[in-house]
């Protein structure tokens, strides 16, 4: 649901506002809450002011399941809907059929929680223990209760969820009896079942049992799936990482030395260029003299022959 001040012409989605507020982690939840409340107070919106600021910050581990909720969108709509098809086959499963979903139950919480730990440790904040068994908490009762899903769908959980003790049925049934389908209007008023009846009923009753435990295995089994598809490329995506920064740090360490050579290269240039300057005025000095010399051979030599000496 978007809730859209009506002041202030095109409106201030303050449901977007408290989206982005929970996506912050808790050590920055308060000052980023202040900040979006005095925007918004400084807007002309004081009701937004007013419920922004009312936001309560989130537990580490409430946030993780916030963060897994947005950060992996197809991964948690199917988790929903596997929470759904669980609720349903729990009313007529037996207590074999139950402890095969349980099982299979606790595999992808398991695996699920461990993928939120990662998420949260890429954002920069690594789960405690007690954090972490929050975050299972929390998935298990998305699993088994509606309004714990729908809680965590919103993506603005406070703190952890915590699950019954035992899957709820979907819809009410006496204590002790287990549920059965409703009747077709046109049946009620008919008389009690024969034994032929009562027979095709439990046939029926077995049958749909069957295939809400096929519904439910296919769908853990899925999600089992997925799950093991996204470490698979979680793992590649983290070796080729890896991968990367060597390369990078060895591309570094050769730009490094390349600069090195480079700089030496400079400096032996630098002295080569003074001295060839030097040579160039000490050849220019040389030159200099030796044109000095010639013109004093040449007027002791006309000297000589103006005084008369010999061969002239």
């Amino acid at each position: 649901m978007q809730r859209k001040s009506g002041r202030g012409g095109a409106g201030h989605d303050v449901e977007a506002v408290l989206d982005e507020l929970y996506a912050t982690p808790p050590p920055d939840f308060v000052a980023r809450r202040e900040v979006l409340a005095a925007a918004a107070r400084t807007a002309g919106h004081a009701e937004d002011a007013r419920l922004i600021h009312a936001a309560r910050r989130p537990t580490l581990a409430a946030w993780a399941a916030n963060l897994l909720l947005r950060s992996q969108p197809d991964e948690s709509r199917r988790f929903l809907q596997l929470g759904q098809a669980l609720r349903e086959a729990y009313q007529t499963l037996d207590a074999e059929g139950i402890k095969e979903l349980s099982e299979q139950r606790r595999g992808i919480v398991s695996a699920l929680s461990r993928q939120t730990a990662q998420l949260a440790r890429k954002a920069g904040h690594r789960l405690s223990d007690t954090a972490q068994q929050d975050v299972e908490s929390t998935l298990r009762a998305v699993l088994a209760d509606q309004d714990a899903a729908d809680q965590w769908a919103a993506g603005r959980l406070t703190s952890p969820l915590v699950p019954p003790s035992t899957f709820p049925p979907a819809t009410p049934t006496a204590a002790g009896a287990p549920p059965k389908p409703p009747e077709p209007p046109e049946r009620k008023a008919a008389p009690p079942p024969t034994r032929t009846r009562a027979k095709d009923e439990l046939a029926d009753r077995r049958r749909r049992r069957q295939e809400e435990l096929t519904r439910a295995r296919k769908a853990a089994k899925a999600a089992e799936q997925d799950l093991r598809d996204r470490r698979t490329a979680e793992t590649d995506a983290d070796a080729k990482l890896r991968q990367a920064r060597d390369r990078h740090a060895q591309a570094r360490q050769q730009v490094t030395a390349a600069e090195q050579q480079l700089q030496q290269a400079r400096e032996v240039l630098k002295r080569a260029e003074q001295e060839q300057q030097q040579a160039e005025e000490r050849r220019q000095a040389a030159a200099e003299a030796l044109a000095r010399a010639e013109r004093q051979a040449r007027e002791a030599v006309q000297e000589v022959h103006r005084l008369g000496g010999p061969g002239t």
